[in-house]
């Protein structure tokens, strides 16, 4: 635990921002010490906003000089504690929404440079503006930024054709602890000259060093999207189906979502205007996007497409979108799964990935032993089947107690992860470490893996200012 910092100190660092864009004031600093779940609070004398690269470098020299704790923030909408001080209140926290410009813009070499503090949806609509298209696609785009995209390697819907943030990152511009700035905004799809450094930043939560702005990738419009709601019996049918679609879909499978049966009824019960989109019920569903660069013709191949699915036993009953808006209303059911379950009591979540072809038997394992270790407890596994990112929730049971559910967490966690690893898998697929998974790294990391990480810190940041007791 650090020194309480003093008031000469703080009034130093505020001056680097100017007292406008140096907050003390609790209740205005509130927005940025709680994550929307409401899991993490944290404290902080003094909240920064840096306006420029160079306040940022200036705040990072004064604390890598007298040693003071900088937490760096994007849009505050992670999930593992991340971005959120700690509560004994001895780390300044930094947030880059002032780093706020779309830089430039190159339709020709499909790239465009923006700041961290840019949300993901002023991205893509500049993307869109340039007659291009950026693929990261969150619930948060509105109020995320690409700062914390990076940061935390977001993954999203689209990973199965477009990769994680990693993916779309072609060069950086970061702060270095000792105040140095690396001036690595590269538009270079070709370049061999020594290590790749960006990826060291990537997915590192802040830990080495802050980026303060990116190079990032951009693709071709699609210009026809076909999007189908699909029941089917089992993750075995749906997994099937994935390959069906990637060989006969009439294109690029641009996403591949699958939701239980229990998930939809929690999102139909609790949203008014939610509608089920089919009309028999099925045991699991999936949403299906398919996109590519011709003109029309996108849902004749999907009809073909599903209709040898249904053939062949893989789908029982599918809908495609017959509009823009339909398409919307098969999204919002999948984006309010996680949403509705704060209206069934409490749950308990998780962020893991298998090898695709293992989803279905770790599903079966893992909800087998969820059930048998919490009689009643609802599993609501959901996600991305197409690149095996599953988010494991479970509900408690009905008319259960919340607190003494919600008390096994660790357990049920043990138990999740254990399957996991037997799966050769990820105790985070998208989400980080933050705070929630740290102490769980030594238990899922080669130790000389742990060892090289170790080693990295401490070359960037010996005095271990960088976003102190997350991730090491």
């Amino acid at each position: 635990m650090s020194a309480p910092l003093s008031p000469d100190l703080l009034a130093r660092f505020a001056a680097l921002v100017g007292e406008r864009y140096a907050i003390t004031d609790a209740d205005a600093q509130q927005p940025f010490l709680k994550e929307w779940r409401d899991r993490y609070h944290g404290k902080t004398p003094l909240v920064l906003l840096p306006g420029t690269v160079e306040e940022v470098a200036a705040i990072l020299e004064l604390a890598n000089e007298t040693g003071t704790p900088i937490v760096p923030q994007g849009g505050n909408t992670g999930l593992v504690g991340g971005q959120v001080p700690h509560a004994e209140g001895n780390e300044l926290l930094v947030s880059l929404k002032r780093l706020d410009k779309v830089r430039a813009v190159d339709p020709d070499s499909n790239t465009i440079d923006v700041e961290a503090g840019v949300t993901l949806q002023r991205v893509q609509e500049a993307a869109e503006a340039a007659g291009r298209f950026f693929p990261l696609t969150l619930p948060s785009e509105g109020s995320c930024t690409i700062g914390g995209n990076i940061g935390t390697n977001a993954g999203g819907t689209g990973v199965i054709a477009y990769g994680n943030t990693r993916d779309l990152v072609m060069g950086l511009e970061v702060v270095l602890p000792g105040g140095r700035i690396w001036h690595g905004m590269r538009h270079l799809r070709k370049d061999n000259t020594g290590y790749d450094l960006k990826n060291l930043f990537i997915g590192a939560e802040g830990t080495l060093g802050i980026v303060t702005a990116a190079v990032l990738k951009l693709f071709p419009k699609p210009r026809s999207v076909g999007t189908a709601f699909i029941g089917v019996d089992s993750p075995a049918a749906a997994l099937a189906l994935l390959n069906v679609a990637r060989e006969n879909g009439g294109g690029t499978v641009t996403a591949f979502e699958l939701m239980p049966r229990i998930g939809i009824d929690f999102v139909i019960r609790h949203v008014a205007d939610a509608r089920d989109p089919i009309e028999g019920s099925y045991p699991w569903y999936v949403l299906l996007e398919v996109s590519n660069s011709a003109e029309g013709g996108v849902n004749e191949a999907l009809e073909a497409m599903l209709m040898t699915a249904y053939e062949q036993g893989y789908a029982r009953d599918a809908v495609i979108a017959a509009s823009l808006e339909q398409a919307a209303d098969f999204w919002r059911l999948r984006e309010l799964l996680s949403e509705s379950q704060r209206f069934e009591g409490g749950s308990i979540k998780h962020d893991v990935s298998v090898p695709i072809r293992l989803v279905p038997a770790f599903l079966d394992k893992a909800i087998a032993a969820v059930e048998a270790f919490i009689p009643g407890a609802r599993p609501l596994p959901f996600g991305h089947l197409g690149d095996g990112n599953i988010h494991f929730n479970v509900s408690q049971p009905v008319g259960g107690d919340k607190q003494a559910f919600l008390d096994k967490w660790e357990k049920t966690n043990e138990i999740v992860h254990a399957i996991v690893a037997e799966f050769h898998g990820s105790i985070s697929a998208e989400h980080g470490i933050g705070q929630a998974k740290r102490k769980l790294l030594p238990g899922v990391k080669d130790p000389v893996e742990l060892e090289m990480m170790r080693a990295i810190k401490a070359t960037f940041d010996p005095k271990g200012i960088m976003n102190p007791g997350k991730v090491l």
